[in-house]
């Protein structure tokens, strides 16, 4: 089982209000040192795949298909291995949960 952790932000020179917000309102807050701040997505994914080859394949064509936005958005990835994890976590009991059905 693999677990694949997906970062998905804008692409340099797109204009990020969200962004914008986030800073403004901790600049606010008392946060004099914020120079800027960037809002993107953090997503894991719980694979029942043990290729690494082939789980790398599927996120990419996720993160092409579904996950980014190509005009706008890039994203990076990573692969983990949960050999051995223990099955306690939120993420771990919805894929224990799915696999069974």
């Amino acid at each position: 089982m693999l677990l694949a952790k997906i970062h998905v932000t804008l692409k340099p020179g797109v204009l990020d209000p969200q962004g914008e917000a986030v800073g403004k309102g901790l600049r606010a807050m008392g946060y004099g040192g914020v120079a800027a701040v960037r809002v993107g997505k953090y997503l894991e994914i719980m694979l029942n795949l043990d290729d690494r080859e082939e789980a790398g394949r599927q996120v990419e064509e996720m993160c092409r298909r579904l996950l980014a936005n190509p005009v706008i958005e890039e994203y990076r990835y990573s692969l983990e291995d949960l050999a051995g994890i223990s099955t306690e976590g939120p993420l771990m009991r919805d894929a224990t949960k799915a696999s069974q059905r």
